[in-house]
């Protein structure tokens, strides 16, 4: 079968810091870690286990950062190659495990973050994480697990497609636990149920920030995927007060607003007078950028994750305001931390899904994205603006990695 492999050593990294900004063949292409590879198929380790053909992989903005080595290294340990990419997955049921509990012939997205149960530990060793429905964060994730695959011990890592055992959906079949399955209903299309995971990811935040005014109104920095996803989700889940988004572009702004945000304003100076419109006043230290006091916004949402952002974050927050991290933030430099203690700020980040409280039930954000999704029915289709086969995975990285060239939001590959 085909799959899209990525691995990484020394002289790639070198490579890609010195002249991934003057060719994208360091990055994607032949003198790059990714590669189009034929591979056998693996077998099913044991009875819960299901194969799966890839309808639908979604390249993430975690993907390029990581292929780019613009990502922190700190997460390196926690992954295992060389891998088959794609942890954003819809497929297609083609062979069951006797205590499998799905049908072949099913539609069914992928929650790619590997726990204890996948990796085969039993429930008594479960870690904390695990035990609590907070996989995302398994704290087994930098060992070895005694499920074997392919006659070989499962290796570390924390999520599918960036594990040496557990190929991820850049190919044309995986394998996956029982556990990690949530079936698709036939109200919604491949595109819509392609964008699951990162739909959850937004959801997983949402749920877990309260609103507390439901008249004050909220921030959401970023116009990529998991910005969008934020917007839908706080619509989803209730919220009816002002969502301004922050967008940088018009196809991503007419988005925006058919998924819920009520202000669409661009970085710089529409941004500014959102803040003021709020009520806050503006102050220019003797040096470094303007400030505020009085109004601006009790919650915000970041999903970019960069110097710029975190800094309009801190700045724009009111005070005992919330900071959302959902952007992948890393090692960022010269961030000025001040307003967190000033201005009593709480800054929370947010990986992954889990089982979250929902309407009086404890259910997983798959289950709840799902069914938020049929009982909405918003177009968050229209995220999905590129889809290439497999065989031209090199150039969907491409657009995927320029999006004020191609005007791409979402990029899926389609083996």
């Amino acid at each position: 079968m085909h799959a899209v492999t990525f691995d990484v050593s020394v002289p790639r990294y070198l490579l890609a810091k010195s002249v991934g900004r003057v060719t994208e063949s360091v990055l994607y292409g032949a003198l790059s870690g990714v590669k189009l590879v034929d591979r056998d198929p693996l077998p099913l380790p044991g009875p819960e286990w299901v194969r799966l053909e890839v309808i639908l992989a979604g390249i993430c903005g975690t993907d390029i950062g990581n292929l780019s080595f613009s990502a922190s290294p700190a997460m390196e340990p926690f992954g295992s190659f060389p891998a088959v990419l794609g942890h954003e997955i819809l497929g297609r049921v083609t062979e069951v495990g006797a205590k499998a509990q799905v049908e072949v012939g099913q539609r069914v997205t992928v929650d790619p973050f590997v726990h204890c149960q996948v990796r085969g530990h039993a429930q008594s060793a479960w870690c904390g994480s695990c035990q609590s429905g907070l996989h995302a964060t398994c704290e087994l994730a930098g060992e070895d697990g005694p499920t074997i695959i392919d006659g070989q011990p499962f290796a570390p890592g924390t999520i599918q497609g960036y594990h040496r055992s557990l190929p991820g959906g850049w190919s044309q079949e995986i394998i996956a636990h029982r556990s990690q399955l949530f079936a698709v209903d036939e109200a919604l299309d491949d595109r819509t149920a392609a964008v699951m995971e990162p739909l959850a990811i937004a959801m997983h935040a949402v749920l877990n920030t309260p609103i507390t005014d439901p008249g004050a109104p909220v921030m959401v920095l970023g116009s990529g995927p998991i910005a969008l996803a934020t917007i839908w989700a706080l619509r989803a889940t209730g919220f009816q007060g002002e969502i301004v988004g922050q967008i940088k572009r018009d196809h991503e702004a007419k988005i925006a607003r058919a998924l819920g945000a009520s202000d669409i304003v661009r970085p710089g100076d529409e941004a500014r007078q959102a803040i003021v419109d709020t009520g806050a006043s503006a102050y220019m230290p003797l040096v470094g950028d303007e400030v505020y006091a009085g109004g601006g916004f009790p919650l915000i949402f970041d999903c970019v994750g960069s110097r710029q952002t975190l800094s309009q974050s801190l700045r724009y927050a009111s005070p005992r305001g919330r900071l959302v991290m959902l952007g992948c933030a890393a090692e960022i430099k010269k961030i000025d931390l001040t307003f967190v203690w000033a201005r009593e700020l709480e800054v929370k980040g947010f990986t992954g899904y889990g089982l979250e409280s929902f309407r009086g039930q404890r259910r997983h954000t798959f289950d709840i994205t799902h069914d938020l999704l049929v009982e909405t029915g918003a177009p968050v289709e229209d995220l999905v603006t590129h889809v290439f086969p497999l065989v031209e995975v090199r150039q969907a990285l491409s657009v995927a990695g320029n999006r004020r060239k191609w005007n791409s939001v979402k990029v899926l590959l389609q083996p």
